[in-house]
């Protein structure tokens, strides 16, 4: 889960998913966001005040290991954009839905595009729905 709390009211789905059921998500694709498709849970984020916004041609809805502070956690990667930032650097980001059902924000530098087989990915995912399940390891 992230820090911000309104990240699960940009949750493009409405819900969560599993292992088996993440490829139901709905990707936002073809365009860059607006702060409208943000508020109508379309889209997972809308950048401000970046150069040359551009879609990223990818195939969506796409299974990540994200690596944030807290470690690793499996995602479900269902936007994604090029932006130029302030100094010129191009930013690839990626809008994120995690197995609780919270949206987040990540660089593409910060994750690991996986397999829904991916043993890893699919442990993250069960110990992300049930805690318990991680115990039990």
């Amino acid at each position: 889960m992230t820090d911000d709390p309104h990240d699960e009211d940009k949750n493009a789905d409405g819900g969560g998913f599993d292992a088996e059921d993440w490829t139901r998500l709905k990707p936002f694709v073809g365009a860059v966001a607006t702060l409208d498709d943000v508020q109508a849970r379309r889209a997972i984020f809308a950048l401000g005040d970046t150069d040359d916004p551009r879609p990223i041609a990818m195939d969506l809805p796409q299974p990540v290991i994200w690596w944030d502070d807290d470690g690793e956690q499996a995602a479900v990667a269902v936007q994604a954009e090029t932006h130029l930032g302030p100094d010129g650097e191009e930013m690839e980001v990626l809008g994120l839905i995690l197995p609780d059902g919270g949206g987040a924000v990540a660089l593409m530098e910060d994750v690991d595009l996986v397999d829904a087989t991916d043993p890893t990915w699919r442990d993250l995912v069960t110990s992300a729905i049930d805690p318990s399940a991680a115990d039990e390891d």
